[in-house]
């Protein structure tokens, strides 16, 4: 009788913990960090000695209870997968604070080479609603107009409401009918471009500067950096990055005394307003081309060492950067996923305006001047079509180090666990086998999934309190 009182969830939950492989499968989703939505593997792993090919272990999924092994999706999206993104997000972490401080086989001398913070974001297309707050932290009205000024649509050109941070018409266009939905889509298609040739660009200025030329200015001076993408309330990405001055080895080597900040600025600046992209040929029958380029709203501050000077200090850098590198789109009130069909854009549970930009991709992918934009691939996205994180080769530790350096950990504990020789004294060799067996939890399992993450997300803030967590 108790159990006709429970949810559906709660029951298929209790379903679940009666089975008889239910411990093990546990074990496994520990092993991922409680990922959302796990890979299952079918297949096989030996170790063998390599002087005598004796099988020195075998393992087996046909010889697990639950039949498979699960392995986490990696995922960076907290929408998507909170386990995953958080162990992503530490990673960024990482990468950043290390080609700040040094660690991770960035020498320590890093810190003294001149860096600035940059948000670069895009142009107008159309006035939006927004959260304005003055210097007392007062929530200011929208969009105040005298006389009430009407645009050629009849909507107001004004808004006196003061809107919070999380107000629902926050990034909303005043009128759908004036905003420019094309050049939007567009920018966001092409941002990506418009960064690499602001890095192309920015040792063109430099060299400009200094008054020499480009070969010289390899010989002594390398740039480096990492940027990720953040959409911004109106459905446009902004980019924020580390740009740092290295001597031409990176940063194992000084840069000269002339590379300062001051001029690193000056450089960006520059870079920045010069900066453009033409977003398609000009067709006999079609609009004109759209010339797109960086907005006018460009921030560059000085990154210093633990201290908060007149810039920012490299801890709140790296830990800003990596906050945005498991958000997307979604937080522009569009979805994480793509649409398949125009037909389905009416039913998303989107924002008007992120369904107008939706549309629009779908509608300029079938003009012929776009055709090689793939604009209905990207529509979930707005456009973007970039990566969310990138970064210049000799800035500081891949994420793939980092998580080749975990799995070896890993490895390592599993290896005294089963007592199996250390590869460092015995040689072995490793044959496996593995085959795509479904993703996702099954009936009654997201429940205990979460509920294991949870306990994973305290324990890792609680080691963190005592300076023990060694998850980095």
């Amino acid at each position: 009788m108790i159990l006709g009182h429970l949810s559906d969830e709660t029951r298929a939950a209790l379903e679940r913990a009666a089975m008889p492989d239910f411990d093990r499968w546990k074990r496994m989703v520990y092993a991922t960090g409680g990922c959302a939505q796990p890979v299952r593997l079918h297949g096989e792993r030996l170790t063998l000695d390599a002087a005598t090919g004796e099988i020195l272990d075998i393992y087996r999924t046909a010889d697990e209870p639950t039949g498979f092994l699960l392995t986490a999706c990696g995922n960076r999206r907290a929408s998507r997968c909170p386990a995953c993104s958080a162990v992503y997000k530490d990673d960024t972490y990482h990468l950043i604070i290390s080609g700040l401080r040094g660690g991770k086989g960035v020498p320590e001398g890093v810190g003294a080479h001149p860096r600035a913070f940059v948000t670069l974001t895009a142009p107008s297309f159309g006035a939006v609603h927004a959260h304005r707050s003055g210097k007392d932290g007062k929530t200011l009205p929208c969009r105040p107009r005298r006389d009430s000024p009407v645009c050629p649509h009849g909507r107001p050109e004004g808004c006196g409401m003061r809107h919070g941070r999380d107000d629902s018409r926050v990034g909303q266009a005043l009128c759908e009918s004036c905003y420019d939905y094309r050049g939007a889509v567009l920018w966001n298609a092409h941002a990506g471009e418009l960064w690499r040739r602001l890095t192309q660009t920015l040792p063109v200025i430099f060299a400009r500067l200094l008054g020499v030329r480009r070969a010289h200015l390899r010989r002594t001076l390398r740039l480096s950096y990492v940027k990720v993408a953040e959409y911004q309330a109106r459905g446009l990405v902004h980019f924020h990055a580390v740009i740092r001055l290295d001597g031409p080895d990176g940063p194992t080597s000084s840069p000269p005394d002339w590379a300062t900040v001051t001029l690193l600025d000056d450089a960006i600046r520059q870079a920045a307003a010069q900066v453009t992209v033409t977003a398609s040929e000009q067709t006999p029958d079609g609009p004109p081309p759209v010339l797109l380029r960086w907005g006018d709203q460009l921030d560059v501050r000085p990154v210093y060492v633990s201290t908060d000077l007149d810039g920012m200090s490299d801890q709140r850098v790296a830990s800003y950067v990596a906050k945005y590198a498991t958000k997307g789109a979604e937080s522009a009130g569009t979805v994480d996923r793509r649409v398949r069909d125009a037909g389905d854009i009416a039913e998303l549970a989107v924002t008007e305006h992120a369904r107008r930009m939706i549309f629009t991709c779908f509608a300029l992918s079938r003009l012929p001047q776009y055709r090689d934009i793939p604009l209905r691939q990207w529509a979930h996205m707005l456009g973007y079509r970039s990566h969310f994180s990138t970064k210049s080769r000799h800035y500081s530790v891949t994420l793939g180090e980092l998580r080749q350096t975990r799995a070896g950990y890993r490895a390592e504990q599993a290896r005294l666990l089963l007592g199996l020789p250390d590869p460092a004294e015995e040689k072995t060799i490793t044959l496996s086998e593995w085959r795509y067996a479904g993703s996702g939890h099954r009936h009654g399992e997201p429940f205990w999934a979460e509920h294991i993450r949870q306990r994973i997300t305290t324990a890792r803030r609680m080691a963190r309190e005592r300076g023990e967590d060694q998850s980095g």
